[in-house]
């Protein structure tokens, strides 16, 4: 029979399980370029939305604490500000932000997801998987629904496409 915390931490694990929405490749590109292009906003602006929608404005601090802000840009002229803080950085292996803050420890109006990067070395490549845990089940739903996996995928293959620009390039 399990222990009370064994149940408890079952339930909170089906409990994230049900608010999470992943995406989990293997990119032909090394893990240095792809930790390269999370974290430069230069080359941020180069893939982290779906074409043919861009990144307008970029501005990072990349560190536990450090805060974020992004502008998407539509084709039709309309824009969406991103603002959130790095939880955790590991530098080449792991990068954890969120909307649930705006800077330092300021609040965000509605908070909707926090997001996990994790990149390891595989066959030639890098195992990447990026998970956004989300509020409420509702708000997992809703990602879901706006195209979650699709956009995710493609930026994704953004994202792969200019690791391997960026390794290919002299040094």
């Amino acid at each position: 029979m399990p222990t009370r915390k064994e149940t408890a931490m079952t339930e909170d694990t089906a409990a994230g399980a049900s608010h999470e929405l992943e995406i989990n490749r293997l990119l032909r590109a090394p893990r240095a370029a792809i930790y390269r292009a999370w974290t430069e906003p230069q080359l941020l602006k180069r893939w982290f939305c779906p074409a043919p929608w861009t990144i307008a404005e970029a501005r990072v601090d990349v560190r536990a604490g450090g805060s974020s802000h992004m502008v998407m840009q539509g084709p039709d002229g309309e824009r969406i500000t991103m603002r959130g803080v790095y939880l955790e950085v590991v530098p080449g292996e792991r990068i954890v932000f969120t909307d649930a803050y705006v800077r330092a420890w300021e609040p965000s109006e509605k908070p909707f997801f926090t997001a996990s990067v994790d990149l390891t070395d595989e066959d030639g490549g890098t195992r990447y998987i990026a998970r956004a845990t989300h509020w409420t089940e509702a708000d997992r739903k809703a990602h879901e629904e706006m195209g979650f996996h699709e956009g995710w995928n493609i930026c994704a293959d953004q994202l792969e496409r200019l690791a391997q620009e960026l390794a290919a390039a002299p040094a």
